[in-house]
């Protein structure tokens, strides 16, 4: 079963919508270099865009990984994963970023699902999450694999 959107992307609906969309990163977005920073003063080490293996299915890229701990962590963009405080949703287009959004939300929870599966503990956080605070969390997580 292809889980990939069935249809084409429409065109933008503006030149400044096609400059925004292009605009956004992969990978060392601010919020994963602000979580970054967090760890790193904490003295932790880690392994950045890594490429999991889940259980079934294509490789997973975790921004943050402790692959020793088997501890993967991600920053969900609140657009791109559908954040239900933050996200929004275009007027140009909505369908097609409707299914979009929809289907991101879908593969999170089959990565995180495959993940779990192959014994990794699976964190995400919202790009609004407080990077102290969530540093915080990974902090407690990898205290917990070590027990």
């Amino acid at each position: 079963m292809n889980r990939r959107l069935t249809q084409r992307p429409p065109s933008a609906s503006s030149a400044a919508a096609s400059t925004r969309m292009r605009a956004n990163r992969r990978r060392d977005s601010g919020p994963e270099l602000a979580l970054r920073r967090a760890l790193h003063s904490r003295g932790l080490r880690f392994r950045v865009d890594l490429a999991l293996r889940p259980t079934s299915g294509r490789a997973v890229r975790a921004d943050v990984a402790f692959p020793r701990q088997r501890l993967a962590v991600f920053v969900d963009g609140c657009f791109w994963h559908g954040c239900p405080e933050h996200g929004t949703m275009p007027r140009a287009n909505r369908r097609y970023w409707q299914a979009k959004i929809a289907e991101n939300r879908a593969r999170d929870a089959r990565n995180t699902s495959g993940l779990e599966g192959a014994g990794w503990t699976v964190l995400r956080f919202w790009e609004h999450s407080d990077p102290e605070e969530s540093a915080d969390r990974v902090r407690a997580a990898l205290s917990a694999t070590r027990s």
